[in-house]
């Protein structure tokens, strides 16, 4: 991608209202751009960040046997009914009535539409278990949306549904759910907590979040010593001494239902081997994809802008030239290096502006790319080589480049 070229350029200033890093540097940066308190437009470099995401945790979920579909946005009143979440969810639903006074609710979870297809599709206990997910936008009536893209009225979810004959057999996915959250939060370069607890809007019972450590987060949590496992406040009861108290930012939540806050309400069953009609077993499983796209920055970020991750990063190569007037020989030689890096199957961002070197090298910082090649006539028919979370410098030939960004890669 040429830089020249990037829908939109950065910004000198943070936004007025901004309080939060990643509300700060994703707006300067050109990853987001605000419509209103709590909804946000994911701009080219944010939608590849998002994407990359997407396309860890789809590799996870696809490896643990969920199926991926997509579900509706807006959905009857009929069906929360069934569940009474019309009425004990409706502080953070959207609700609407349309021209021929039917009404109808913006999805801030899926468990109902779930249900719905279960208890048509479900008929026996060959057709168990089955576990399906989708990445969608979900609507929270938030009444103070803050914390940039970390906390809003609209935002982009995985979330992942499961069904079964047992309870065994739902706790022992629970589990292989559990583990596959923290590979995606591995992957992406989080240190995760697993943390106990309460349901809200949920489940009256409690559940397993994924916290993550960072100073902008909402939630207070406990640190068991010397372990990945915590308590949230807001369940918390045991002797401080053997915690560590820590402020963090819930990136994931997992919820074992059971057989009788849905099932049973929604007459979800299905016949066993000796033709009795039981219920199922049921669970949910989410993670905030946007929200992580926030918590990255919150956590990986210095003085001069954000520091990616090379698993999510938007480009793995921000390539700058740099030339006094027009010197057709670097320009050349950056176009080289662009094109063989692409063949490489290297993503990169090429800076071709004709700005001052400090403006190119602030955007850099500022951007976050995890590799900077900077080519000029100091560098002469070498390349210099930067990583962002590092300030050392090295002078390398085109070949060494290509090999030591495939080898990055693998």
């Amino acid at each position: 991608m040429l830089q020249s070229q990037l829908f939109p350029k950065t910004k000198k200033e943070s936004p007025k209202d901004a309080v939060s890093i990643n509300h700060k540097l994703l707006v300067r940066a050109g990853f987001i751009d605000q419509l209103m308190a709590g909804s946000w437009t994911l701009l080219p470099l944010g939608w590849r960040v998002i994407n990359k995401i997407i396309g860890i945790i789809r590799e996870e979920m696809n490896a643990i046997g969920g199926q991926e579909l997509l579900m509706p946005l807006m959905h009857p009143k009929e069906i929360w009914n069934e569940t009474g979440r019309w009425e004990s969810a409706k502080e953070v639903m959207y609700q609407l009535t349309d021209a021929r006074k039917k009404e109808f609710a913006l999805s801030f979870t899926h468990e109902e539409i779930v249900m719905d297809l279960l208890r048509k599709h479900v008929n026996s206990y060959n057709d168990l278990p089955v576990a399906m997910y989708h990445f969608s936008t979900k609507f929270r009536n938030e009444l103070r949306p803050t914390g940039g893209i970390l906390r809003g009225r609209e935002f982009l979810m995985k979330d992942l549904y499961s069904a079964h004959q047992t309870e065994e057999d739902m706790n022992d996915y629970y589990e292989k759910v559990s583990d596959a959250y923290i590979k995606i939060f591995n992957r992406i370069g989080f240190d995760s907590y697993i943390t106990e607890a309460a349901g809200g809007v949920f489940t009256e019972n409690r559940t397993r979040e994924f916290q993550v450590v960072a100073e902008a987060g909402e939630d207070t949590i406990y640190i068991k010593k010397d372990t990945k496992k915590a308590l949230n406040k807001e369940v918390f009861e045991g002797n401080l001494d053997d915690y560590e108290e820590k402020r963090s930012i819930e990136v994931g939540n997992i919820f074992p239902f059971g057989d009788k806050k849905y099932s049973e309400k929604m007459n979800v069953t299905y016949q066993d081997r000796d033709g009795q009609s039981k219920l199922v077993y049921f669970a949910s499983y989410g993670i905030g994809v946007t929200r992580l796209l926030g918590t990255a920055v919150e956590v990986f970020h210095d003085e001069r802008g954000i520091i990616w991750p090379k698993s999510i990063a938007p480009y793995q190569v921000h390539l700058i030239e740099l030339k006094k007037e027009r010197n057709e020989e670097i320009k050349k030689k950056a176009e080289e290096i662009y094109d063989k890096l692409q063949n490489a199957g290297v993503e990169i961002l090429w800076d071709d502006r004709e700005v001052m070197a400090g403006e190119k090298f602030a955007d850099a910082d500022l951007i976050g790319i995890p590799v900077r090649l900077v080519v000029s006539e100091k560098s002469g028919d070498k390349i210099e080589w930067k990583e962002r979370n590092s300030d050392k410098t090295e002078l390398l030939q085109l070949d060494e480049v290509i090999e030591r960004m495939c080898t990055r890669e693998k």
